[in-house]
């Protein structure tokens, strides 16, 4: 019998492969090209054309848009997704040239094109400003860092005066100790923004769920948990079982969330869908309040013995959000009345 791997046939399954590489890159180089190039003929469209028509708006759509234009081998093409918001006007006209498409006969893809280039160039720009924020780190002399900061204070507790500007008050509103500047290191002021415009906007929900946090959570013993424990242990379980977390660090770790989110790409799903134009830092603010209402619902669903179960958690929450951020019709509209005028299903 022959080896299988002996000298020929190790040549022959090199062959192979090397001949599969070289119809994969023909087909996606010369073939692929061709076909739409007899499908344009057959339909009287170019590809463009067919995304539109055959694509209601949102993500579907823009998605496919963004895929055509980036591997078209046309300079022009390739460069829309990244031209400064202003000249995109000029750049659909530019595409239409290109293309042949008399405005006047397809009026409507030029609108289509340029919502679409609205929202891609949109989610660059985005990146680029939170990026920013997140690279900006807390400045306790810079005025600005130092009122919103109090400000956040105001908003989650109204009825307490801040006895200090550095005081062990602030562990009541889930930081690590008694200056909150060190825990903004990972995220910069991207986590203040964030944390501040859940408190303003969504207060009800913030407050409850900075309550929620702070208060143990008790339920019934079970036989097998008392055959396991004795009555001191349960007690100290029972009472170190909390919904309990730090509501401003967990903040901050969501915050790094919808930042990854964010930059993975994961989020134009979303934003694809509610933001008619161009995505905005409002709507990245929002998606952080609906994520810390769902992550903080989650929490609760998942029933952890105590706050060392967080990264765990955390994860399994990640992955459900992605998962559902697949789904190209799949958009996570803030529960508050505040994003209510921007969404556009």
């Amino acid at each position: 019998m022959v080896p299988l791997f002996d000298s020929k046939s190790g040549g022959f399954f090199f062959f192979f492969r090397m001949l599969i590489q070289v119809c994969v890159y023909f087909y996606c180089k010369c073939l692929w090209r061709c076909m739409k190039f007899v499908v344009r003929k057959l339909t009287g469209r170019c590809e463009l054309q067919r995304i539109c028509y055959n694509n209601k708006p949102g993500a579907g759509r823009t998605m496919k848009i963004e895929s055509s234009l980036r591997d078209s081998k046309s300079k022009l093409l390739q460069t829309s997704v990244s031209v400064h918001p202003d000249a995109i006007e000029k750049t659909v006209d530019d595409i239409m040239k290109l293309k042949k498409i008399n405005p006047d006969i397809n009026p409507q893809l030029g609108i289509s094109l340029q919502a679409c280039l609205l929202q891609i160039v949109g989610y660059r720009n985005l990146i680029a400003e939170v990026e920013k924020l997140r690279r900006e780190p807390y400045d306790s002399d810079n005025p600005q860092h130092e009122e919103m900061l109090l400000k956040l204070w105001k908003l989650l507790k109204p009825d307490t005066p801040l006895e200090a500007r550095i005081t062990k008050q602030w562990c009541e509103i889930g930081f690590q100790g008694d200056d909150p500047k060190t825990d903004f290191r990972g995220m910069g002021l991207l986590g203040l923004y964030n944390l501040e415009y859940f408190a303003e906007w969504d207060i009800v929900t913030a407050q409850q769920v900075l309550s929620d946090s702070l208060h143990p959570k008790y339920r019934e013993v079970t036989k097998e948990e008392i055959s396991k424990f004795s009555k001191a242990e349960w007690e100290k379980k029972r009472l170190d079982k909390a919904i309990g977390y730090s509501f401003a660090i967990v903040g901050i770790n969501i915050t790094d969330l919808a930042y990854n989110l964010l930059i993975s790409g994961a989020l134009k799903t979303h934003f694809y869908n509610v933001a008619p134009e161009a995505p905005t830092l409002t709507h990245f603010q929002q998606t952080f309040c609906y994520l810390m209402h769902e992550f903080h619902k989650f929490w609760i669903e998942e029933d952890p013995m105590d706050i060392m179960e967080f990264n765990r958690v955390r994860e399994k929450f990640r992955k459900r959000i992605l998962k559902q951020l697949q789904n190209l019709d799949m958009a996570l509209c803030p529960h508050f009345s505040a994003s209510e005028g921007l969404i556009n299903m």
